[in-house]
């Protein structure tokens, strides 16, 4: 019985060829694709109490795993999932979500609200969330046409002292009373 030996080594190319695919590390578009059960595909989300990630600032998205994973930031489940993933692994989905399109959720609001959450964007808000929370800038997210319910609980999170803020936020948020933030939630989730 004779044995080809080109076949051993066709065999023995594949087999070094699938150990070096497996040992790949992930593409930022793979690990991100684990966030669209709750933040939706390319980070557009559906659910009213989840953000959409498309768009956002990489520091932003960056900055709140970190914050997530060290327990910083308040979550039901995300400081769970953010321990599972490497500083390098954050940084690129970071990048990923940075670089999608944002999201312009359709909402029913008050537009009583909206009108007075416009007035204290600008009295307080307007310095860090520019173009009407539509422009990320340094750590600032995008708020504009965020899901309503989102914002609310993040704002009631900031009000209660659950999640804590920089100086300047604090600052400007200490004044607002619970019907001011709520308005700006409006606000900020009319902004198209």
């Amino acid at each position: 019985m004779k044995i080809r030996r080109d076949g051993w080594v066709v065999a023995a190319g594949l087999l070094a060829l699938s150990t070096a695919a497996l040992a790949a590390p992930p593409s930022a578009a793979m690990l991100s694709n684990a966030c669209a059960g709750c933040h939706g595909t390319l980070g557009a989300s559906a659910g009213p109490s989840m953000p959409s990630l498309a768009g956002q600032s990489k520091v932003s998205i960056v900055e709140s795993m970190t914050d997530f994973k060290s327990g910083a930031r308040p979550s039901s489940i995300m400081g769970r999932l953010a321990k599972g993933y490497s500083d390098a692994e954050v940084d690129a989905m970071g990048d990923f979500f940075s670089k999608q399109k944002p999201v312009m959720h359709v909402q029913s609001l008050d537009q009583a609200k909206v009108a007075r959450g416009q007035a204290v964007h600008e009295k307080s808000c307007a310095r860090c969330h520019v173009e009407d929370g539509k422009e990320p800038k340094d750590n600032s997210p995008i708020v504009a046409s965020q899901w309503l319910r989102y914002l609310q609980i993040q704002m009631d999170d900031y009000a209660s002292g659950k999640r804590k803020m920089f100086e300047n936020k604090a600052e400007k948020m200490k004044p607002l009373s619970k019907d001011d933030l709520d308005a700006a939630a409006h606000f900020y989730s009319s902004v198209k």
